[in-house]
């Protein structure tokens, strides 16, 4: 929760989330080209968040290497949960989809 960056009287809650990806293959390169979120706030309203890499970057992680991120959201409620997936896509051309599972 980010107090500073909130106005709970206008019902803005701001939250940050930091994020670790590591590619645990010990031959393929990946490259994460997408993002997709389900956030729902206390109330249960769903938002969907879509788009292109992360925070900017279109990050590629070697065989055993992690790329970092921090990142955030704004909810109506003082209280929320978001999941998702990141799309990637092996050198190859082969895509692949890493799951993440439900932050609370």
């Amino acid at each position: 929760f980010l107090p500073t960056k909130s106005s709970p009287s206008q019902g803005r809650y701001m939250f940050a989330y930091h994020i670790t990806l590591h590619n645990d293959n010990t031959e393929t390169i990946v490259q994460l080209r997408n993002r997709h979120w389900v956030i729902m706030d206390g109330r249960g309203k769903t938002e969907e968040v879509r788009g292109p890499g992360v925070v900017g970057e279109q990050p590629i992680l070697l065989p055993g290497k992690s790329y970092e991120y921090t990142s955030g959201c704004a909810l109506t409620t003082p209280q929320g949960s978001m999941e998702g997936e990141y799309g990637m896509v092996g050198r190859g051309g082969e895509r692949k989809e890493a799951e993440q599972g439900k932050q609370a």
